[in-house]
């Protein structure tokens, strides 16, 4: 079935017009930071919003044309390129101000592409104001709209417009493909198909760390083009960025949050980078959790690391600046890590340098390898064979006298890998025998960068009280 290709929609202009604001509103949710500080949208955030009769399109928030210093000069550039790729440009100017003749020349320079583009004076937030509106004619465009985002004015005109360059989509055939239709109940062959892997071709990856290690550097190195700003101001990430790339046959989603720094030194904007950061996690299969190779285990990291362990999520532990990192060995700053972030003991390790590209391509195919393991769900047979192998090593001990049984062991859910013990007396299965099975059925089946959420129930108890995180 050939695939839609959705236009893509670019919002530009100078700082602080309204660009996020209107991005929000498009998404019909507050997803880009807003804020009256100069240069808050520093990458290009992308959603895929939808108006009148399902008509979809991907809206680009750039961040604010300016030149005044090496960082925002790099967000121009980074914006001029959407307005390039895009198919569709909205230009924006504040309507409480006269007509700027950096805003013409933008403009003058945006038209020279040859794209439908409208003239949006945001800021009318009343009829008095709307006297000023008639000054942004002298712009010559072709479509000039009055509107006020924050009061939800004069909206009826510009989606008019837009309906006329986004096309209606064909009617989708979907495509119904039944797990019927793959195992016929009537052949000898029944068993062959199946499958203990729960088929998801997504995989959503948040980059998280602290402020400088190279979270932005890396997600450029993986995508294989400059993506995300760099500079090395700290915080210079503010909104998650959002990416996407094939590999492997999986459609691999890239998130690369704002750096995590001490709250005692969150300032400005940052305050809400840190919200954002942990929204996206909620949403996030896997994270790469960059460390600077180059310094020892902070108590930030530690702290980083926590928010991975109370999201249960699959991880990979990159060791950013390798090329740079000093006299340590590899085995020193192995055991630096473990021994701080003991919670993440299932997570490998990987040494890149972001900056030079070494060993970022590994990182890829250790996603999709992992991923396939935080999807894997333990056929039952198999699954109490390794429990009775483990209690034949090391039986359940008893608790004061009282005799504990471990009847049977079930995975009741992926993502990650969820078991039920069901026993006589869960409430005196003793945490560190959890912890050995956990141990046991890790190197049984491979859960290599997966964490194991094992839980003692009594039969047809709920699996949701009082769940153990292993």
């Amino acid at each position: 079935m050939k695939k839609n290709i959705l236009k893509k929609v670019a919002i530009v202009g100078r700082p602080n017009v309204g660009k996020s604001s209107l991005f929000n509103r498009l998404a019909r949710e507050r997803d880009a930071v807003t804020s009256d500080m100069s240069g808050t949208t520093r990458d290009v955030k992308k959603r895929i919003v939808t108006i009148s009769q399902n008509r979809e399109f991907e809206v680009l928030d750039t961040g604010g044309i300016d030149y005044s210093n090496a960082l925002f000069s790099k967000v121009a550039t980074f914006s001029l390129r959407a307005s390039k790729e895009a198919d569709i440009i909205i230009y924006m100017v504040d309507g409480k101000t006269i007509p700027h003749e950096e805003d013409k020349a933008l403009f003058y320079k945006l038209q020279k592409m040859n794209k439908p583009l409208a003239l949006v004076v945001n800021k009318i937030d009343n009829d008095k104001e709307e006297e000023r509106y008639w000054e942004f004619l002298e712009f010559g465009a072709k479509a000039t709209f009055p509107m006020s985002v924050s009061h939800n004015r004069y909206f009826n005109d510009f989606y008019a417009w837009l309906e006329k360059h986004i096309p209606v989509p064909e009617t989708k055939k979907e495509l119904l493909i039944e797990e019927d239709t793959r195992i016929d109940p009537f052949s000898e062959t029944t068993e062959q198909v199946h499958t203990h892997y729960e088929e998801d071709n997504t995989i959503r990856v948040a980059i998280i760390g602290r402020v400088n290690t190279g979270k932005s550097s890396l997600l450029n190195a993986l995508l294989g083009i400059e993506r995300s700003v760099v500079s090395d101001i700290a915080g210079t990430t503010i909104d998650p960025i959002d990416e996407h790339i094939e590999h492997k046959g999986h459609n691999i989603s890239f998130i690369d949050t704002a750096g995590i720094r001490k709250r005692s030194k969150i300032v400005g904007i940052e305050k809400y980078a840190l919200t954002r950061t942990t929204k996206m996690l909620k949403k996030a299969n896997l994270v790469l959790l960059v460390l600077d190779a180059t310094q020892a285990v902070t108590e930030l990291d530690e702290r980083v690391s926590g928010l991975i362990e109370e999201h249960k999520l699959a991880c990979v532990i990159i060791l950013n600046k390798w090329d740079i990192k000093g006299e340590r060995s590899y085995e020193e700053v192995v055991k630096n890590i473990r021994d701080e972030l003991k919670f993440l003991h299932y997570a490998p390790f990987i040494t890149v340098s972001a900056k030079t590209g070494l060993r970022v391509n590994k990182i890829l195919d250790q996603i999709v390898a992992i991923y396939k393991r935080y999807c894997y769900r333990i056929p039952t047979s198999k699954l109490n064979d390794a429990l009775r192998d483990a209690m034949r090593r090391h039986h359940v001990p008893s608790h004061h006298g009282a005799v504990v049984n471990i009847k049977f062991a079930t995975q009741y859910e992926t993502k990650p890998p969820k078991i039920a013990l069901i026993t006589n007396r869960p409430e005196y299965l003793h945490f560190s025998y959890i912890r050995y099975l956990s141990n046991f059925f890790r190197k049984r089946f491979d859960f290599e960068g997966v964490p194991l959420d094992i839980v003692a129930r009594k039969r047809g108890q709920r699996m949701d009280e009082g769940e153990e995180f292993i």
